[in-house]
C-alpha cells in the first residue's frame, strides 16, 4: 500500500470554494464572477489554475460564459426543482392551496433558524429589505410589492444557515412570483388586509433580530395562515358573485323569456 499523502490539486480547492459560495447563497444565479486577474489574486493562484476551477464548475453546469465576456453562475441548482412545477401550477389553480400549507412548514422552521443563526450580516440585510418591504406595501404598486416580498422571504432562507432550504426557498419563491403577486392583488381588495400583512411581517423581522426562534416561527406560520384563509374567504366570495351573476342573466335572458 502506498503511504504517500494525496496532495490536492489547486484548481480543484479553488473549484470547492467558489462552489461552496455557490451552495450557501454567497453568489447567486445570474451573479458575475468578479474578473480572472481578481479572482486570480484573491485566491492567490495561478491564472490557468483558476480557468481550470472554473471549468470544473462550468462542467456541473453551475456556471457558464457568455458571450461578450463575463462567468455567471447558473441556476442549476434551483431549475430542476422550477422548471416543472411552474407548469402544473398554472394549469392546477387548486396547487395554490398545497404551496401555501408547504410554505407553512418551511417558513416556520426558516424564521426559526434565522433568529437562532442570524450573523449581524444577515440582520442588516434583513432590516434592508424589510425597509424595502415597508416602502413597496406604502405604494399601490402590486409588482412592486412582490418583489420586496420575495426578497424579504427569501432573506429569512438565507439566515437561516441551510444550505437545502436556501435553495429549496429560493426555487419556491421563485416559483411562486406570479403567485405571491396574484395573492396580493387579492388581498388588496380586502379591507385591512394590507396592514395586517405588514403587521405580521414585521412581527416576523422583530422575532428574529430580537432572537426569539419559536415567537418567529409562530409569526411565519401565523402569516402564511391568514393568507390562506383570506384568500379562501375572497375566492369564496368570487365564486358567489359569479354564482349570482349567471343566475341574473339566465333569468333575464331574452331567449328564455315568455
Amino acid at each position: 500500500m502506498s503511504n504517500k499523502v494525496q496532495v490536492p490539486r489547486i484548481s480543484d480547492a479553488v473549484a470547492a470554494s467558489l462552489e461552496r459560495r455557490i451552495l450557501e447563497g454567497s453568489l447567486k444565479p445570474g451573479d458575475r464572477l468578479a474578473p480572472e486577474r481578481e479572482l486570480a489574486a484573491e485566491f492567490g493562484v495561478s491564472r490557468p489554475s483558476l480557468r481550470e476551477a472554473i471549468q470544473k464548475l462550468a462542467s456541473k453546469g453551475m456556471v457558464q460564459s457568455k458571450q461578450g465576456g463575463g462567468t455567471y453562475v447558473t441556476d442549476s441548482l434551483n431549475s430542476t426543482f422550477f422548471d416543472p412545477w411552474r407548469d402544473m401550477l398554472g394549469n392546477h389553480p387548486n396547487l395554490r392551496e398545497d404551496m401555501l400549507e408547504f410554505r407553512h412548514m418551511l417558513e416556520g422552521q426558516a424564521a426559526s433558524w434565522a433568529a437562532e443563526r442570524a450573523t449581524d450580516a444577515d440582520l442588516q440585510r434583513l432590516e434592508q429589505t424589510f425597509s424595502a418591504l415597508r416602502d413597496a406595501f406604502a405604494s399601490d404598486d402590486t409588482e412592486k410589492r412582490s418583489a420586496a416580498d420575495i426578497a424579504f422571504h427569501q432573506a429569512i432562507g438565507d439566515a437561516a444557515h441551510n444550505a437545502l432550504l436556501g435553495h429549496m426557498s429560493a426555487a419556491l419563491l421563485r416559483l411562486m412570483h406570479d403567485n405571491i403577486r396574484l395573492n396580493l392583488g387579492e388581498l388588496k381588495g380586502i379591507p385591512a388586509a394590507s396592514s395586517l400583512l405588514m403587521s405580521q411581517h414585521e412581527s416576523i423581522y422583530k422575532a428574529i433580530a430580537e432572537r426569539k426562534p419559536q415567537a418567529a416561527r409562530a409569526a411565519a406560520e401565523t402569516h402564511i395562515d391568514f393568507v390562506r384563509e383570506t384568500l379562501a374567504q375572497s375566492l369564496r366570495s368570487a365564486a358567489r358573485r359569479e354564482t349570482a351573476e349567471r343566475r341574473l342573466n339566465t333569468e333575464f335572458s331574452p331567449s328564455l323569456s315568455v
